[in-house]
């Protein structure tokens, strides 16, 4: 099993999704060696909302997708352009979650951790509740959270 993933709003980065159990292609993000370290060390599971694992392209430890539609992760990815210090964040399970776009989020960014996570859910698979429940225990597990009150 690879390391991390998640997915970076990935309505200004476009996820293009092979045909059944063809390779995913997710883009890689590009984090410092400390954030690659904590994302390698990230174990996700083989199946996701009940749906297998897929592989990705590029190969990379820093991304993974289940499913088709694939629900698509990347790990180490910058904070989100898109949030603001004043909303409102969804939390599950003690993790806070910043929705993209604010009105129907399909790209979910993991926040107040030593890395950040971006998991995209398509419509297919909402509400996103389930999923995010399932990885974020990949990721209170093995990614630290930040010191109180920093996103």
């Amino acid at each position: 099993m690879r390391g991390a993933a998640g997915v970076s709003l990935l309505a200004a980065v476009p996820l293009l999704v092979g045909c059944g159990d063809g390779a995913v292609q997710v883009p890689v993000p590009k984090p410092d060696a400390a954030t690659v370290k904590l994302c390698q060390g990230l174990r996700l599971p083989t199946r996701l909302h009940g749906l297998k694992r897929r592989n990705t392209t590029p190969d990379s430890p820093l991304t993974a997708a289940w499913g088709d539609p694939a629900i698509a992760l990347r790990c180490g990815v910058p904070l989100p352009p898109t949030y603001r210090m004043d909303e409102q964040l969804m939390e599950i399970n003690g993790l806070k979650w910043h929705g993209y776009p604010h009105d129907r989020p399909v790209t979910w960014t993991v926040l107040a951790r030593q890395a950040y996570v971006e998991v995209t859910i398509p419509p297919k698979y909402a509400p996103p509740g389930d999923t995010l429940i399932e990885i974020g225990q990949a990721i209170s597990a093995t990614i630290p959270a930040k010191p109180e009150n920093q996103i």
